[in-house]
């Protein structure tokens, strides 16, 4: 009897000494290491297979207004949103905000996300995106978080300015096309009304939320082609531009701050809409 005790304390006392020495923590991301050190801490395993970051990717050149859109199962949010902040290669915070989904997102699928953070030039090179599960509970085990290194670009070069049509409800209006138009600044190009439509795209920043600005537009649509003649704009997007789109308020929203972004444009009197190059029965209600 005495034999098997000893047999069985030997081998706990193997077990606890490799658990001891050769395994380490996760550990959540802490602004206040530097990049390269929050670059090699460990991901909490609950972000696995849990969030997916389309834009940016790992390495990509960013400049402010930094878009950023993917998808993400849905006990990543809470109350349909998750929040997101932007380091540099010092830790120190250069912008945070939230990312949010229009989607349903009491649901285990995944679900599509976006978020835009505006942010000053930084000292340093490269810098990091932190991506982190909404955990309203604040035990540590519901923690996750994604980490994304980025690279600063420089904001040098010619500049152009273009106007983005979001959608409002002004307090006691019933109308679904009323748009409010914002200025956006742009690397200077010749597609310059296409430009405008990726502003459009990347959704209103948080300081133009809170002006009780918003899009009806969902998250992770493409711009396939836009063509301008004889004063008409014939734009066409993928099927994500209606994806689980439905009333009429809804479209008509769509539509307006499409339309509206393009008519600023001098040369364009008429857009015309299609999806995957069908403009009949494309956001009906």
């Amino acid at each position: 009897m005495g034999k098997i005790l000893w047999v069985i304390v030997f081998f706990a006392v193997i077990i606890g000494g490799y658990l001891f020495f050769f395994t380490k923590p996760t550990v959540a991301p802490d602004t206040e290491q530097n990049g390269a050190d929050i670059a090699a801490s460990y991901i909490p395993a609950t972000a696995e297979g849990m969030i997916v970051v389309s834009s940016p990717a790992p390495g990509d050149t960013i400049t402010s207004p930094l878009a950023i859109q993917g998808k993400a199962r849905g006990y990543w949010f809470f109350e349909a949103s998750f929040p997101v902040r932007l380091l540099d290669d010092n830790g120190q915070v250069l912008a945070q905000g939230i990312a949010e989904t229009p989607l349903n997102w009491m649901t285990e699928d995944f679900v599509e996300f976006r978020a835009n953070l505006s942010f000053s030039q930084p000292s340093t090179e490269k810098g990091m995106l932190v991506l982190e599960k909404d955990n309203p509970s604040d035990m540590p085990e519901n923690d996750g978080a994604v980490l994304i290194p980025v690279i600063f670009g420089k904001t040098a070069g010619e500049k152009t300015a273009v106007r983005v049509h979001f959608s409002t409800m002004p307090e006691g209006s019933t109308e679904c096309n009323t748009t409010v138009a914002v200025e956006r600044v742009v690397p200077k190009t010749q597609a310059v009304a296409r430009a405008a439509l990726e502003e459009l795209l990347k959704g209103p920043t948080q300081e133009e939320k809170s002006q009780d600005l918003f899009t009806s537009i969902n998250p992770g649509v493409k711009i396939q082609s836009l063509t301008i003649e004889d004063g008409i704009a014939k734009v066409d997007f993928d099927q994500q531009l209606q994806y689980q789109v439905g009333g009429s308020c809804r479209v008509a929203a769509i539509r307006a701050e499409i339309t509206n972004t393009l008519k600023e444009f001098p040369t364009i009197q008429e857009v015309i809409i299609s999806i995957n190059g069908e403009t009949e029965e494309v956001l009906q209600p």
